[in-house]
């Protein structure tokens, strides 16, 4: 099999001849280590090198205010969004709002103004052609709706002003339907999926009721992930955390796959997702990044990958547990988990 067809057959949970495995989103710290361990000169040669399934795309997204689509929103009106060190907790445009009719005031940016169809299709013609591709579109609608007001704001106003929340969150929901539009127009068929996201849990349990996220972030689930589906594209859902009592509410909402298997979170172990939603959905992650990738030993991640191919034979997405490989990771234990991955099952 192909990488695409791997990647495609695992989120369908069909027959596969090995796992589809996938590196993640190395944060840039991490880069040099990587790239000198697998003798790589940049982020191509690297994924190459460790023969990654899985190729990410970001949408361009260049404004007068930030340089990633995930920061499209100016909440703290300071000209400039920082996208590595954002806040959800620091007070937003929103934060002194009581009325829905006050979003108005805001500033809202039309993504068409600032996604550049030359740099789209450049970005879409480097991607092998025999590799899964994922879109990085994220359309984290709840996060932004609680960086707009203030994420202790935002959650009093869901209890005491439900119509405000609403309004500033059907907003945000309506640019990234018209930002992913824009990108899965351009695409033309070669986008496979793409990852849409929310951080809805802790390490314990959920931020908010079940009920509360039926009502505030389900219905902008269902849209966005309705309309990848229209153009032919599957759709991992991202959350960290503790989210196992709203998986059936995703799947539900048509997710294909849930992404990442938090491996250390409260109800969150592999077998007991196996257990509980059996056939359901696929996953994506399951190696953990907080002590097993970080600690190993490298025979330690090799055993684990093992279970986890015994556990799933399709419809798992080998990855780290975290989108982000962080550099406490060593390069090694990348490796052990790759080599594992795409080794005979009983070495």
């Amino acid at each position: 099999m192909t990488s695409k067809e791997r990647f495609l057959a695992t989120l369908e949970r069909r027959t596969v001849d090995r796992p589809a495995c996938w590196v993640g989103m190395p944060d840039p710290k991490s880069l040099p280590a990587l790239f000198e361990y697998y003798g790589a000169k940049d982020m191509a040669g690297f994924k190459a090198a460790l023969d990654d399934d899985v190729y990410p795309i970001e949408p361009p997204y260049e404004s007068e205010t930030a340089s990633a689509i995930y920061a499209a929103f100016d909440w703290y009106k300071r000209g400039n969004v920082d996208k590595v060190n954002r806040t959800l907790t620091t007070p937003g445009f929103f934060a002194d709002s009581e009325d829905a009719s006050e979003v108005d005031e805001f500033d809202w940016p039309e993504p068409e103004k600032y996604m550049d169809a030359e740099e789209m299709e450049k970005r879409f013609s480097a991607l092998p052609k025999d590799k899964a591709s994922v879109g990085m579109v994220w359309s984290a609608h709840f996060q932004d709706t609680c960086a707009a007001f203030g994420m202790n704001n935002c959650f009093m106003n869901m209890i005491d002003n439900p119509g405000l929340v609403h309004a500033v969150n059907e907003r945000i929901v309506d640019f990234y339907l018209k930002a992913n539009e824009i990108f899965y127009k351009a695409a033309k068929g070669r986008l496979d999926s793409v990852i849409i996201g929310n951080d809805m849990g802790t390490q314990r349990g959920l931020m908010l009721s079940p009920e509360l996220i039926g009502e505030f972030v389900l219905p902008g689930c269902k849209l966005l992930t309705n309309q990848a589906h229209a153009y032919g594209i599957k759709v991992i859902y991202h959350s960290c955390g503790s989210i196992v009592p709203i998986i059936d509410m995703l799947t539900d909402a048509g997710v294909d796959a849930i992404h990442p298997i938090q491996a250390k979170a409260a109800g969150m172990k592999a077998e007991e997702l196996k257990e509980r939603f059996g056939n359901a959905v696929s996953f994506v992650g399951g190696v953990d990044t907080q002590e097993l990738l970080v600690k190993g030993p490298a025979e330690a991640i090799r055993k684990r990958v093992f279970e986890l191919r015994e556990l799933f034979p399709t419809g798992l997405v080998l990855s780290p547990s975290h989108e982000a490989v962080l550099p406490d990771i060593p390069p090694r234990h990348i490796a052990a988990m790759f080599e594992a991955a795409k080794s005979a099952l009983t070495a």
